[in-house]
C-alpha cells in the first residue's frame, strides 16, 4: 500500500493496519523527513488517543494537517500506536 502526493511516495508498506476507515503505516514505512510536527489544538488536546498532527512537506509544498499518530491510543486502537495515518492531499491505495 502507498501513500501519496502527486508522483511523491510519502509512505508505502504491505505492513498496514486498518482501523476506524483510515490505514496506518509502520514509522519505518514513512518518510519523516517529509513530516513536520504541528501545534497541538484544543481540539487536539481533547482527543483520548493522544493524537499529534503532521505537515507534510513534500517539494516545498506543506500540506497542512495531512498525517497524523495516535501516541497513547485507548484499548480499541492499540494496534495503531506510533503509526501513521494520512487523509486530505495524500491518496492511499
Amino acid at each position: 500500500m502507498k501513500a501519496s502526493i502527486g508522483a511523491r511516495v510519502v509512505a508505502q508498506s504491505n505492513d498496514i493496519v486498518a482501523c476506524g476507515g483510515y490505514q496506518y503505516f509502520p514509522p519505518s514505512a514513512v518518510r519523516m523527513d517529509w513530516l513536520e510536527k504541528t501545534e497541538k489544538t484544543e481540539a487536539d488536546w481533547a482527543c483520548p488517543h493522544g493524537v499529534q498532527f503532521y505537515d507534510v512537506v513534500v517539494d516545498g509544498t506543506r500540506h497542512k494537517r495531512a498525517a497524523w499518530s495516535y501516541e497513547a491510543p485507548q484499548p480499541a486502537m492499540v494496534q495503531v500506536a506510533g503509526r501513521f495515518g494520512f487523509w486530505k492531499d495524500v491518496e492511499v491505495k
